[in-house]
């Protein structure tokens, strides 16, 4: 008996794995979170399949009901919407399952930041513009923050924030990351990020506060930084006629000449 976490994606049910749907189809038990994945994904349950929303739940409940499956000799899909590394209560889940002696898996799942920049048209990384993304949060009431990890210290080094689970927090994170960015710095506000409900509010620090509609809360996340808007920004080495690498050496003196002669 085998539990498979499953990463389901930031909302739209096509936006899973096959990995993950070939697993959700294979168990006949399926634990989901039933606040953040779409009933949609559930249709890839087997029939007669038991299908347990987690959401009101507490972790021995949950145990409790994979303790039934382990039992039964039955597999587990346990769905969590996102991708399983960041905010997903995995550690402490696998953490419980290895006292129990059961075995696991982890299946990957798009991210509600990819899915985020996808639905902004936006890479996040641009060269001489930023080339680095911080995915943060604010404190909340399930997780306090490490002392050094604050939004002070995240802005100080100019990468591309994300930030999740704190739109409830935007006046103090505006308050804290400006100082660093400057007014003028883009912001954008993804809500249900692939949802057919999807909003996106771009603004700036200086003013998303006031750009923000009522009813946007939970599920939004905060993308704050230049390579937001940036337009003037030169052109990666990648694709350039000139660059060296090696799978386009420029001459037969380039080190990768030699490599791919000795390959063939």
């Amino acid at each position: 008996m085998t539990v498979h976490f499953i990463g389901a994606g930031p909302g739209a049910p096509d936006l899973l794995t096959l990995r993950g749907r070939d697993l959700i189809a294979a168990c006949p038990v399926c634990l989901y979170a039933g606040s953040l994945v779409p009933q949609a994904v559930l249709s890839h349950c087997p029939d007669g399949a038991r299908i347990v929303n987690t959401a009101p739940l507490d972790l021995d409940a949950i145990m409790a009901e994979i303790s039934a499956a382990h039992a039964a000799g039955h597999d587990v899909a346990r769905l969590h919407s996102g991708d399983l590394s960041v905010w997903s209560a995995l550690g402490e889940q696998v953490r419980r399952l290895c006292s129990m002696g059961i075995d696991y898996t982890v299946t990957p799942g798009v991210p509600s930041f990819a899915a985020a920049a996808a639905a902004l048209g936006a890479e996040l990384t641009l060269p001489g513009v930023a080339q680095s993304l911080v995915l943060t949060r604010t404190s909340g009431r399930a997780s306090a923050m490490p002392a050094r990890e604050t939004l002070t210290n995240f802005a100080a080094t100019g990468a591309t924030l994300a930030l999740h689970l704190s739109i409830q927090n935007l006046g103090a994170v505006v308050a804290e990351v400006t100082p660093h960015y400057g007014a003028d710095c883009p912001v954008a506000i993804v809500w249900r990020a692939s949802w057919p409900d999807q909003r996106i509010i771009r603004a700036t620090l200086g003013t998303i506060e006031g750009a923000l509609p009522d009813g946007i809360e939970r599920t939004a996340l905060i993308l704050i930084g230049p390579a937001l808007a940036a337009e003037g920004f030169a052109e990666s080495c990648l694709y350039a006629a000139d660059y060296d690498r090696r799978y386009r050496p420029q001459s037969a003196e380039s080190p990768w000449s030699e490599w791919r002669e000795g390959d063939d």
